[in-house]
């Protein structure tokens, strides 16, 4: 009788012992299962988000040279009228995740910076040159670079910025919205989002 319960017993923890390991590599397979649905469905977000806007403005350009003795000056002079398109991307195939396992969270470690792109179409208007003071590459070249920084400050001033902040916090709710659905957590800086509504606070 005695060995009939010492061998009863030997068989349940047989049993016992095998279920357990059979539940803790099912845990594994699901969380494997997880963690590469994760990296692919965040790989899948990843896009350029750009927010767009158009400036117009018009400027004088001046220019006189002097020469012998400063007794004669050759002059050119010219009205710009300009017409740009201004883009603030943020190129998502740059966001860098980690993916904790033990703990389900997914960390977000790296967030690109805004790209701001400029193209002008500049035209002239009331264009006057001296023989000896043409205008040259090197005008338009200049003429170009003070427009865009022109324009630049324009954008830094203008919704643009923030709108594409937007824009990206809306793309960011996604991978909230597929972690959160999975039970996992989403964190940036130390901080974890509980709902889709922290993110609007988050700091870039």
């Amino acid at each position: 009788m005695r060995n009939f319960l010492i061998g009863a017993i030997l068989v349940l923890l047989v049993v016992f012992g095998i279920r357990y390991c059979e539940n803790k590599n099912n845990e594994r397979d699901q969380l494997e299962e997880s963690t590469a649905l994760l990296q692919q469905q965040i790989k899948n977000v990843g896009k350029l988000v750009v927010t767009e806007g158009t400036f117009s403005q018009v400027y004088s350009y001046n220019d006189s040279k002097k020469f012998y003795l400063d007794i004669f000056s050759a002059r050119k002079k010219a009205l710009i009228v300009v017409n740009a398109t201004a883009t603030v991307a943020y190129d998502l195939s740059k966001l860098q995740t980690e993916i904790d396992e033990e703990n389900k969270i997914v960390r977000i470690t790296y967030i690109p910076e805004e790209e701001i792109s400029i193209n002008p179409e500049i035209k002239y208007y009331d264009v006057t040159q001296d023989y000896l003071n043409q205008f040259d590459a090197a005008d338009h070249n200049k003429i170009r670079s003070r427009i865009e920084k022109s324009i630049r400050k324009k954008v830094e001033a203008s919704s643009l910025k923030s709108n594409a902040q937007n824009r990206l916090i809306s793309e960011l709710q996604k991978i909230y919205i597929l972690t959160s659905s999975m039970g996992w957590t989403l964190q940036y800086n130390d901080q974890n989002f509980n709902d889709s509504e922290e993110l609007q606070q988050i700091k870039l």
